[in-house]
């Protein structure tokens, strides 16, 4: 089947935290058999920051931030058996959603694919005048990057027919074990973006901790942070491709996962960077959110954090052999029920199951 896929950027992770996410799903799904096109805005410098080149498994447009061309494009939808318009694309996403469902043809499974469903709804929930509430009526389906059954409710009292969370997961062939790389060595490093929903976050729990550690080395990756004020212990290195990302993970001593602030209220939504870490079999500290244990062992396979202070306490206590065997486990764990093959499956089984019921409803 074919699948017309409108999103953010499969090319480029700057500024697009769900790069690995829709690599790792249309590369499994590609490898069921799907023929995928994903269609991207050229805007935020993305085109000029590819961390990948066009892959074989997937045909890749890149179409330029005018209404002409974003007309061209959606226009594609009409020759797929799956439609997906996900979140976030970055270039006028209510209109670009309207063309693609306009275009989509009478047979074709339509589908919302949440990469932020917590914020979604709560900017939903204010605002209830919202052009994706009327989009929202007209989808087959809708499937988020994570959520749990706070975030399927919350869909389903808007009129949704169904919601299914696919969550991130680990694609093994680009994210595993590697030597060390000494531009990455130190006792915590971050990778992350500056946003407004995280930012008191991180100040709370990787700021604060390295003010609080002046004898520990710590490392920030991600864009933004060119003018956050932080201590001298903390070496800041701008933008970190994905190609750098196994390195970044299995060098430090350990690595910080925090999330935006409506996911951790949320629950159940395992950003990408937990995989990416325990795939490369890094010890990984989390803020400690709801639904963590679905998807790693506290303790065990991963260390959660309630603040600042227990990041402090943690490394305090982190040994270099507990850190790795720690590591092990994460990715014991994450090669065994968390990979993209699995979640493609899941995909699979839920749109073949709707493609047939609306052939057979066309008919």
């Amino acid at each position: 089947m074919k699948i017309a896929f409108y999103g953010s950027s499969l090319l480029s992770s700057r500024w697009n935290g769900a790069a690995t996410y829709y690599r790792g799903i249309i590369k499994a799904l590609a490898a069921l058999g799907y023929d995928v096109t994903f269609y991207e805005p050229d805007v935020y410098g993305r085109q000029q920051n590819r961390d990948i080149d066009p892959p074989d498994w997937c045909k890749v447009v890149v179409y330029q931030p005018t209404a002409a061309a974003m007309k061209a494009v959606t226009a594609r939808a009409a020759e797929a058996d799956i439609v997906v318009k996900a979140s976030g694309v970055g270039f006028e996403d209510d209109a670009l959603f309207g063309q693609v469902l306009d275009a989509a043809g009478p047979q074709a499974l339509t589908i919302f694919w949440d990469v932020d469903a917590p914020a979604t709804l709560a900017s939903l929930a204010v605002d209830s005048d919202q052009p994706l509430r009327a989009h929202l009526d007209r989808v087959d389906l809708v499937l988020t990057y994570g959520g749990g059954d706070p975030v399927v409710y919350g869909y389903r009292a808007l009129g949704v027919g169904d919601c299914i969370p696919i969550y991130n997961a680990l694609d093994p062939e680009t994210h595993h074990p590697v030597p060390h790389d000494p531009r990455f060595v130190c006792d915590l490093a971050f990778l992350g973006n500056r946003l407004p929903d995280r930012e008191q976050r991180v100040d709370d729990f990787f700021f604060s901790t390295a003010a609080l550690l002046p004898e520990r080395t710590f490392l920030l990756g991600g864009s933004g942070w060119e003018d956050k004020p932080m201590s001298p212990n903390v070496r800041y290195i701008g933008h970190v491709g994905t190609a750098d990302h196994n390195a970044f993970n299995v060098s430090p001593k350990a690595v910080l996962n925090i999330s935006r602030s409506s996911m951790a209220s949320n629950g159940y939504s395992p950003a990408t960077r937990v995989f990416e870490a325990a795939g490369a079999g890094a010890c990984l500290i989390t803020d400690a959110w709801a639904g963590l244990d679905l998807f790693l062992k506290e303790g065990e396979e991963v260390l959660a954090a309630r603040d600042g202070w227990d990041v402090v306490d943690l490394l305090n206590e982190l040994t270099s052999r507990r850190a790795a065997e720690i590591g092990n486990r994460a990715r014991e764990r994450v090669l065994r029920e968390h990979t993209y093959d699995r979640r493609a499956a899941e995909v699979d089984g839920i749109v073949r199951k709707r493609v047939a019921a609306r052939r057979m409803e066309t008919v």
